[in-house]
């Protein structure tokens, strides 16, 4: 009996006075000390805790005592914390001490603790106690114990103490043998004492109390029940149980690199403003090198597209995520001109499938210019991306409206926490050197080179090309090295935070021919960076980097070269390259930097030797305890395995001398030149090994055969071992960091699988198990905190290294404590959630385990023969790396670990890596040599060491180069192989034979072959004779070898083929033990089956190892029944293990057979089915002509079957269906195996219920199935409105008022989850809403009256229930907030030790943490409710429902009562995932089964009307032939995938239904992928011959066969016999004309008579005042109704629609009937499987024709669209900005003119005449435009036809939005025009106009948003002023003018009975503007316009410069003239 028994005595050095208390844990098992009061400086507690243990004490467990001050009121406080891990006592079983404790920031304080603590294993290995202390146990602690952190293992080894913390089902049968009664009482419930009740609010240990303790969950000893079963998943066969093995890796095929189909749809909707001045945008979509474009849109900077492309792709994922999506936007690209880019987008792939549903869906993309980084946004694109692989489908999200998505910044195209404002970044990437290249030519070359050149060259020129966000960049040519040295650096400049997640690095080796790839490295910038706010910049290094890839030899074709690339997993190692990262953020406004983002290289300087960590030598060390199952294809030749690391032990083609003798010492450079190693070793300490050489691989061996298939190496007793020697940088910190957090994800993953599987197998108390496993979590995070915070000031720490540790540090801590927090809120009900979030954890630990920075490469295994290198492991270094402290050592190390060779490369894709090349024993160590010494520990003793011969004298340390065991132990292992299922299907039939192999050590054995089934009972015992193992019989016990199940299926010619393979491990008895429970007979239990990754069955067995002792076999526990009579010499598994069986009967309900293939050819013509079931079985009835009636003539028939009482263990029944031909022949056509059969258990109803929820379990014996459980299928909406009299009647009162009343609309979350959220306005409430609503509106404008009847149309109806639909979502939305809102309130009132009731006096402080929260959902809330106000108000239109998915996943595919099986036949496909098995379904069985355990109680045979033949299944319609007439709706097609080359489709609809086929060709809807058909196909058929309805969706083709886009298969019949009744929906209101007219020919009265009889309840009984009684439920409604010529009349039927709108309230027989809906249905194409290709809205009736005919179909066709005018007259402008200088003048001026249209491409412009000369910028005009166009008012849509171009066959449709735009341009003669500015008005919602010019400013624009809109289809007239604005250089907006406008907007009707006339033309004209005479031409009155510019404006001007001429004249004339005169003068003349 083992124990761990802690004396805790005193605390001493305590501060302060005050009441203390302590906790104690071990394995997460918490004990409480009792309270010392008033404690000053001692506190004395001398209190004894007991564990009792089932498994053995490991030396790295912890013990962790915390003392708290006590309080009473408060939580209580930590003093601090002791934790000590228990080694010492482990070993010496003893200890005593006092030791200080450490408060919360891990300083040690002066308190201490004084404790001792006892060990006493089981087997008294460790000091030995008195027998008086042993059952010392304290008083009040016996019966406190849980079983948190019980494995599920417990259940195959009880007490076997093979498992950790395994605490309570494992221990109790072992205190039984105590005999003592340690645990005295054994009450589970505690006694608590008051005092302890303060326990409630810390952390409270989880207390058995008996009220929730279901007894059957703890079975007390030796009552186990014999089929008391866990579902060992592989995780728990191979948990780790002690510390010699290590679990074995299952799953065998590597995944990556495998290419998978994917599909990208990008919707470019609109670009809004772009920057630049009238331009023609197109918008380019380019994915890798995929490029598609837009058309272009003319003269605007917010063109409107709505295009969508889709781009396919077949490439692995890797390469699939890392392909960038750039958008751009390019201004005027034509056939000649490349056009200019205004911006891009880039993002990655990757980045849009990590979003929630793989989409982003209407999201604003920002621009921005590459060459010009210090500009900022270049404009917005609007699109949706989403990607889509196989098997994802994708929802397309109802947005709520509009106007929220118009607001560009709350939507941006960017991840959740990504800053709007991205800034531009560099990032530099530093490649300094690499080493340890392969030779990249053939050494013929290089003898060539040597001849010619005269010196022997380093065969490699590599170059490093890094690519990141699209762009490249290389570094120099390196000629001629192994070990180049760059010294340069690569700079990229991308916006920062990156949407581009990976950074590829690459060695080239630069060639004449083509340059080849050496290794591929990618950097995930994600685990370099932490975007938190103590987060830090991507950083990396300087450190190396590792790279793997193909084998080292050269060969001119290198099969594995996409390895070298970085697809898939390398299988060698390549070479290491020194690189760093960093990224800097540019302020892009400093004037020095460079504006363009190209990629630049540089030099940079060298970095120090040291920088990357000091050199150590490392030792590795392997020995082969086995080699078995090597394949038989290698079988002949010798043998041998060699380890390597890094290029150290590769002997074949590892390092290759470098040219230049540099001799660096790390470089180890041939590991064959002994001398050169010496030197090599550091040379400082004088190691005796100096001579030591590494031994790297094993001798040659040449195998032994096993069986047919594989061989094994004859070891023996002498395992050959390893050893290597290598030089590495010292980066050993990384790696343990990164192993204690793997440890910690493994114990967590391990936890979460037996959550699950206590989930799966039903199990009691899974919250426990979760309690405990995230209690191990907090205690795992705390101590890594503790560990990792050893301050390493290593040499070559980068900053990466701090920075990742200080956040790992936190992220840790953090985890810890939610973990914490979130043990406190399991409850039973909230599990599911919580698990969930421990899943986030899971993957939040594995992605920070990943160390980005690399150290120490992998190890690689080879398996050679003929010196080829044939199959590989490759394992991390980091999982075989020794600590001294053990959560730091690798997980592998020193542990003996099963490892599984594999085919390199490619040829391990598929079958091929699947079959195990070899199976290796294998023991690893590596670690630093100065710790080398305790390299063997880990072995199984009981070996001698075998050294190197040579070895000289004193060299005593020397790694042995094989050990011998001289211990062995002979095993029996007896497997019991009862039976598999769900086996892969391997043959043609679709069946399997399959047989399975067990292998043991070097043993193997074969059940025995069951031919043509699926699902196996062999029922047989294999027995193993004579196994040796050698070792010490203790360890063997405590870590048996496993044993590999592989199953097969037995081919009759050539070789068996492989199915899967499991693994398993024995359960061992030694001699010395008694054969007898609790661990024997073992239980049987299930192995899940890998075929690669892929789970391919389960196995049901159980196998156990017994010791052969002295005595020889005859000791062993007999074998009873020495053989099966029947079967030869085959041994049954004996009574002790097999389950126990009991008496079943199954009936089987045989309906009919549908859509059978042909088989062999031959038409399938008289089919019957078989269904066997555990060995018996039933057939049914031949179907004599399955062309003229597929139905069986009997339908039920039962038989009788033995099954075990467990559920869990029920074998698979099995379907088959053969078909019967002459002579007796049979064929088998196809099968189903049912795997499980609990939906199909009979459970009595419970005849007291009243309540229909309980009686829902069974509707006449058939259940409602929702994901295989019972569930009523919606909420009852009585709960608000119904109270109830015990016995008699329940009243549902309804609303008088029918037309008001909502559907309760039913929304399902999403297709996997099972919540039904009802939205159920309460009528007062709503009618609230509605008056609140009205008198709002009243305030502003008087709305429309409600429409008129006459022009509602069933559109109304569609569109109205669309509306609701999205408001539903919404409501859902701001409800979910609210539930998270007061979970969050529940949660902070958990943690503060309030309960929630007392929230609102206490927790002020609460309400503010979460009003922070509030107000963001407030915001939610408030657009909610905001946008239902604006909405205009809803008019009472009666609504259908609108199901966003197909209407059978709404109602559990139909099969309420009869179920659809799928026949199989033909081989299952290994895709991934198994290729959807759709291509092998050969037709389908449609029928039911219920069993039950015999005898059935009477009461169900005595009801009424009880037919036995019938069995359970009573009341069941006939099946034979009904004829029905099929009306087939369909409303529209959306986001179909484009079919025709310039990215759209023609499409039309085809529907068929058996023999008939209805082509709509000739109405195709030409270029649209969204059309509208609007139509409905009447078809008649008769079931059951034509049942399956397909419609297609097709591409119409002018030329060539039309291509098909996609189809959608329905069942009717499953429709037609439902009780669901979906023949034809019932609609909310009766009403007998107009658009919501009764589609049904029964009216509701008969509908609800009819189901009344059917369900055999009383009623319906009318009564006076509106009241109907049916089955005591009472129901109100109005009973009056307007008949075609408006008069009332009295009816019932409103009264029975109220009832069959509430059938789901009846009890016992009721269900939610269908109702009047559209169903959304995705279509598929078979070339496309898994990948929706569109989504179609339609819907199904159907009639009998053996009652009346229906009435008309109602017309769905779509509205056509109503012809407007728009009428704009331009009268004035105002402020426009002068653009021209004047002729002569010099004036600035402008000769303006408006610009108007309001369609697409402008080809509805028109302009305004000029206003020549404005010197103002005042404008006048009277001038008229007028537009006609067609408007759809639902979806708000101009609908334009045109020819797309002069070759286009016919017009195509186009809907753009209603804007008019309007422009201002200034007119020149000779050059083109002036563009000044624009605005463009949205005539749905536009700013109201201002009333004068002064008023009109940009504010108007800006402040969009905010202002009150207005709708020009409500106003109908509109005046005011507009501003004009254009975007200056700086791109800011600026107003350019302000034009005066009126909008009158007439109908085509009123348009032609009051014509106007264009410009200022007739009818109407308008009167001649009053220009100033400044605008008439100047060349039309000269002088007029010169008086008016020159003299007006230049008049004094005018006369100074005359004054000043005429002075100047006559100053000349003096000059002239003076010196004739002088002269004259002067002669005197």
């Amino acid at each position: 009996m083992m124990a761990l028994v802690v004396h805790l005595k005193t605390v001493a050095h305590l501060r302060g006075k005050g009441d203390k208390i302590a906790k104690v844990t071990f394995r997460g098992l918490p004990f409480y000390s009792r309270v010392a009061e008033n404690c000053e400086e001692v506190a004395h507690f001398n209190e004894l805790f007991r564990w009792p243990i089932a498994s053995r004490l490991d030396g790295n467990e912890m013990l962790e005592i915390q003392v708290y001050n006590y309080s009473k009121v408060f939580s209580n406080r930590l003093v601090g914390t002791f934790c000590m891990v228990l080694q010492k006592v482990a070993e010496e079983g003893h200890l005593e001490l006092t030791e200080t404790l450490i408060d919360d920031n891990n300083t040690s304080i002066k308190t201490s603790v004084n404790i001792e603590i006892r060990y006493q294993p089981m087997d008294g290995t460790v000091g030995v106690w008195r027998d008086g202390e042993f059952l010392d146990v304290p008083d009040d602690r016996d019966g406190v114990f849980t079983f948190e952190t019980d494995s599920l293992l417990s259940g195959q080894s009880h007490g076997s103490g093979t498992s950790h913390g395994r605490s309570l089902q494992g221990s109790i049968p072992t205190f039984r043998k105590a005999g003592k009664g340690v645990f005295s009482a054994m009450k589970l419930g505690k006694i608590k004492s008051s005092k302890d009740d303060h326990r409630k609010g810390a952390d409270e240990p989880a207390v058995l109390d008996m009220e929730d303790l279901d007894r059957k969950a703890i079975r007390l000893a030796g009552t186990l029940d014999p089929d008391t079963i866990s579902l060992a998943s592989v995780t728990a066969v191979t948990t780790n149980v002690s510390n010699k093995r290590s679990k074995p890796d299952i799953k065998m095929e590597p995944s990556s690199g495998r290419p998978v189909d994917y599909q990208i749809s990008i919707t470019v909707i609109e670009a809004r403003q772009l920057i630049g001045l009238n331009m023609d945008p197109v918008v380019c979509v380019e994915i890798g090198d995929d490029k598609k474009y837009t058309s272009m849109k003319e003269s605007t900077n917010c063109p409107y597209y709505n295009e969508y492309f889709v781009f396919d792709f077949h490439v692995p994922p890797d390469v699939m995520f890392d392909k960038i999506i750039k958008l751009s936007v390019i201004h005027s690209k034509n056939l000649l001109r490349s056009g200019t880019l205004v911006g891009t987008f880039k993002m990655d792939v990757g980045t849009v499938y990590s979003q929630p549903e793989h989409q982003f869906y209407h999201k604003w993309a920002i621009l921005s210019d590459p060459e010009d980084i210090t500009a900022g946004c270049k404009g917005y694109i609007k699109c949706d991306i989403a990607v889509v692989g196989k098997g994802d489908n994708i929802k397309t999200p109802h947005k709520a409206n509009e106007t929220e998505e118009d607001e560009i910044e709350g939507n941006l195209l960017l991840p959740e926490g990504i800053p709007a404002e991205r800034q531009w970044a560099r990032f530099y990437v530093k490649i300094y050197r690499a080493e340890g290249l392969p030779k990249m030519n053939t050494s013929i070359m290089a003898n060539v080179k040597k001849a010619f050149i005269g010196e022997n060259r380093d065969l490699v020129d590599p170059y490093v090309q890094v690519q990141y966000a699209g762009q490249k960049g290389k570094t120099s040519v390196q000629k001629s090295s192994y070990e180049p040295i760059w010294n340069e650096q690569i700079v990229f400049a991308e916006l920062f935070p990156p949407l581009c997640k990976r950074i590829k690095v690459q060695i080239r080796d630069s060639d004449k021919v083509n340059d080849v790839a050496i290794g591929t490295h990618f950097i995930d910038l994600r685990k370099i960076s932490n975007d938190g706010d103590k987060g830090f910049l991507p950083t990396l290094g300087p450190a190396w980097v590792n790279m793997y890839g193909s084998t080292r030899q050269y060969t001119l074709m290198d099969e594995h070269q996409d390895l070298n690339d970085g697809l898939g997993e390398g299988v060698s190692f390549r070479a290491r390259l020194l690189l760093s990262v960093a990224v800097e953020i540019l302020d892009t406004t400093s004037p020095e930097i460079i504006s363009s983002s190209e990629v630049q290289v540089d030099s940079v300087s060298n970095i120090s030797e040291s920088a990357t960590g000091k050199m150590e030598e490392f030792f590795l060390f392997g020995s082969f305890l086995e080699a078995t199952m090597i394949d038989r294809k290698i079988g002949d030749k010798p043998i041998t395995f060699e380890i390597t690391i890094g290029n150290y032990g590769n002997q074949i083609d590892g390092v290759n001398k470098s040219s230049s003798r540099k001799k660096k010492k790390k470089d180890g450079d041939d590991e064959e030149d002994e001398d050169e190693l010496i030197q090599n070793s550091s040379e400082d300490e004088a190691d005796e090994d100096g001579d030591l050489a590494s031994v790297s691989s094993t001798p040659f061996m040449r195998p032994v055969i096993t069986d047919r298939n594989y061989f094994h190496l004859p070891y023996f007793d002498k395992k050959p071992c390893v050893y290597i020697k290598s030089w590495w940088q010292d980066q050993r910190r990384r790696l343990y960091n990164s192993n204690m957090m793997d440890k910690i994800a493994d114990k967590l993953e391990e936890g979460l699988n037996d959550v699950q599987e206590i989930f799966k197998t039903e199990k009691a108390f899974p919250e426990r198990r979760l309690r405990g496993v995230l209690e191990e979590l907090s205690i795992g995070c705390s101590r890594f905190v503790t560990l990792a915070n050893k301050d390493v000031n290593l040499a070559g720490r980068t900053k990466l290294d701090r920075e990742r540790l200080k956040s790992c540090m936190r992220e840790m801590d953090g985890m810890g404590q939610q973990a914490r927090q979130i043990r406190t809120q399991v409850k039973k009900n909230t599990i599911k959630d919580k698990v969930k979030l421990a899943q986030n954890f899971l993957q939040r630990l594995r992605f920070l385990a990943d160390e980005p920075q690399h150290s120490i490469p992998d190890v690689f295994i080879w398996m050679m023969s003929n010196n080829k290198r044939i199959a590989y492991a490759r394992i991390p270094s980091k999982d075989i790396l020794y600590s001294i402290v053990d959560e730091e050592t690798g997980k592998d190390c020193g542990k003996v670990k099963a490892v599984f060779l594999k085919l390199p490369g490619k040829k391990g894709f598929g079958p091929a890596g699947w079959t195990v090349q070899a199976k290796l024993e294998l023991y690893l160590w590596l670690g630093i040599n100065k710790q080398r010494k305790d390299f063997l520990t880990g072995l199984p003793n009981g070996f001698e060491e075998v050294k190197a011969v040579n070895t000289g004298p004193g060299l005593h340390s020397v790694p042995p180069v094989s050990l011998v065991y001289n211990m062995k132990q002979v095993f029996q292992l007896r497997a019991h192989m009862y039976q598999a299922r769900s086996l892969f299907a391997a043959d043609s039939s679709g069946l399997s034979d399959p047989f399975a192999r067990v292998f043991f050590s070097t043993h193997s054995q074969v059940t025995e072959v069951l031919s043509e089934t699926l699902c196996p009972t062999w029922d047989q015992l294999l027995v193993f004779d004579d196994v040796e193992l050698f070792g010490e019989a203790s360890e063997l016990r405590e870590d048996p070898p496993i044993i590999v199940v592989e199953l097969y299926d037995q081919d009759t010619v050539g070789k068996a083929e492989f199915i899967g393979r499991t693994f398993a491990k024995p359960t061992i008895k030694m001699c010395d033990e008694h054969y007898g429970p609790p661990r024997f007979p073992p239980q049987l239990e299930y192995y899940q089956i890998f075929r690669g990754n892929c789970t391919a069955g389960e196995l049901l067995a159980a196998f156990e190892l017994l010791q052969v002792g002295q005595g020889g076999r005859a000791d062993l526990p007999p074998l009873e029944g020495s053989t099966d009579s029947e079967r030869g010499p085959i041994l049954p598994v004996p009574l002790g293990i097999r389950p126990v069986l009991s008496r079943y009967r199954i009936e089987v309900l045989f309906w009919g057979l549908r859509d059978l293939k042909r088989v062999n050819l031959a038409q399938v013509d008289r089919p019957r089915v078989d269904i066997e079931c555990a060995g018996r079985g039933v057939q049914s009835t031949l179907i004599q002509n399955y062309k003229k009636n597929p139905n069986f003539s009997t339908l039920v028939k039962w038989f009788e079957v033995d099954l075990p009482e467990n559920e869990l263990l029920h074998p698979p029944l099995n379907i088959r269906v053969v078909d019967c031909r002459a002579f007796g022949r049979y064929i088998l056509v196809g099968s189903h195996a049912v795997s499980s059969l609990r939906r199909f258990i009979y459970s009595p109803p419970d005849k007291t219920s009243n309540n229909w929820a309980s009686a829902a379990k069974l509707m006449n014996g058939y259940m409602v199935l929702t994901n295989g459980f019972p569930q009523p299928r919606s909420s009852p909406s009585l709960s608000s409105r119904t109270f109830s009299r015990p016995a008699g009647d329940i009243i549902v009162n309804l609303d008088a008022d029918p037309t008001i009343r909502k559907m309760d609309t039913f929304v399902k979350l999403d297709a996997t989850s099972d919540a039904v959220v009802k939205v159920d306005m309460t009528e007062e409430e709503s009618d609230k809403e509605k008056k609140k609503k009205k008198k709002k509106k009243k305030g502003v404008v008087e709305e429309d009256d409600e429409p008129d009847e006459s022009v509602l149309d069933w559109w109304s109806k569609y569109f109205a229930s669309i509306e609701t639909l999205k408001e539903t979502l919404k409501a859902q939305e701001a409800a979910q907030a609210e539930a998270e809102e007061r979970e969050d309130l529940e949660i902070a009132a958990e943690t503060a030790d309030i309960k929630p009731d007392d929230l609102l006096p206490k927790g002020s402080k609460m309400k503010e943490k979460s009003k922070e929260k509030k107000s963001s959902r407030d915001k939610k809330k408030g657009h909610t409710a905001d946008s239902a106000e604006k909405q205009r108000v809803k008019s009472k239109v009666d609504e259908l429902v609108v199901y966003n998915k197909e209407l059978e996943s709404e109602f559990g595919d139909f099969e309420d009562w009869l179920h659809t099986f799928n026949l199989y036949r033909g081989k299952a496909g290994d895709d991934d995932e198994h290729a959807l098995d759709d291509d092998r379904i050969v037709g389908r069985f449609k029928g039911s089964l219920c069993m039950y355990k015999l005898p059935l109680s009477e009461e169900v045979t005595r009801e009424a009307g009880f037919d036995p033949n019938m069995g359970m299944f009573q009341s069941i319609p006939h099946n034979d032939p009904i004829s029905v007439l099929v009306r087939v709706y369909v409303v529209r097609a959306t986001e179909l995938h484009p079919a025709d080359i310039n990215g759209k489709a023609d499409p039309y609809v085809v529907i068929k239904l058996g023999k008939s086929e209805v082509k709509d060709k000739e109405n195709y809807i030409s270029k649209q992928l969204n059309p509208v058909f609007g139509k409905s196909f009447d078809i008649e058929a008769t079931f059951p011959m034509e049942s399956m309805l397909t419609v297609s969706v097709y591409d119409w083709d002018l030329v060539g066969t039309d291509d098909l886009i996609g189809e959608t298969k329905i069942d009717l019949e499953n429709r037609f016999y439902s009780k669901f009744r979906a023949t034809c929906g019932i609609s909310s209101n009766y009403s007998l004309h107009r658009y919501n007219v009764w589609r049904d020919p029964m009216k509701p009265s008969q509908i609800l008579a009819r189901l009344c009889k059917e369900g055999k309840i009383d009623g319906p009984h009318y009564g006076p005042g509106g009241k109907v009684k049916v089955a005591n439920r009472i129901f109100t409604g109005p009973t009056d109704i307007e008949d075609e010529n408006g008069l009332k009349r009295q009816t019932e039927e409103h009264l029975a629609l109220t009832v069959l709108n509430h059938w789901e309230e009846i009890p016992r027989v009721g269900c939610k009937l269908v109702p009047e809906h559209v169903e959304t249905r995705p279509l598929l194409n078979p070339d496309k499987p898994g990948i929706e290709q569109g989504r179609l809205e339609m819907w199904v009736d159907m009639f009998p024709m053996d009652m009346s005919a229906p009435g008309p179909a109602i017309d769905i066709s779509p509205r056509k669209p109503k012809s407007f005018e728009l009428r704009v007259i331009i009268w004035n402008t105002d402020d426009v900005i002068l653009e021209d200088d004047g002729f002569m003048t010099g004036e600035k001026m402008s000769d303006i003119y408006v610009r108007g249209w309001l369609k697409g491409q402008q080809e509805d412009k028109q302009d305004t005449d000029v206003h020549y000369h404005s010197l103002t910028g005042e404008g006048n005009f009277n001038w008229r435009f007028v537009f006609p166009f067609d408007y759809l008012m639902a979806e708000e849509k101009i609908v334009i036809s045109k020819k797309e171009s002069m070759f286009s066959w016919d017009e195509t449709e186009y809907k753009i939005p209603p804007r008019l735009t309007m422009q201002v341009w200034d007119a020149d003669h000779f050059s083109a025009d002036d563009f000044l500015g624009a605005i463009e008005l949205d005539l749905n919602r536009f700013p109201r106009g201002a009333k004068t010019a002064k008023q009109c400013s940009l504010e108007m624009i800006r402040n969009e948003q905010d202002l009150p809109t207005i709708s020009i289809f409500k106003q109908k007239r509109v005046k005011g002023w507009w501003p004009f604005v254009a975007r200056d250089e700086n791109d800011d907006m600026e107003l350019t003018g302000k034009v005066e406008a009126e909008l009158h907007l007439v109908t085509a009707e009123e348009a032609e009975k009051s014509p106007v006339g264009l410009g200022r033309n007739e009818p109407d004209p308008l009167e001649k503007p009053n220009r100033p005479d400044t605008s008439l031409m100047w060349f039309l009155g000269p002088l007029k316009s010169i008086r008016y510019f020159i003299w007006h404006n230049y008049r004094w001007l005018i006369l100074k410069a005359l004054g000043l001429v005429l002075l100047l004249l006559m100053l000349g004339l003096f000059l002239y003239s003076f010196p004739g005169y002088l002269v004259k003068k002067m002669l005197g003349a």
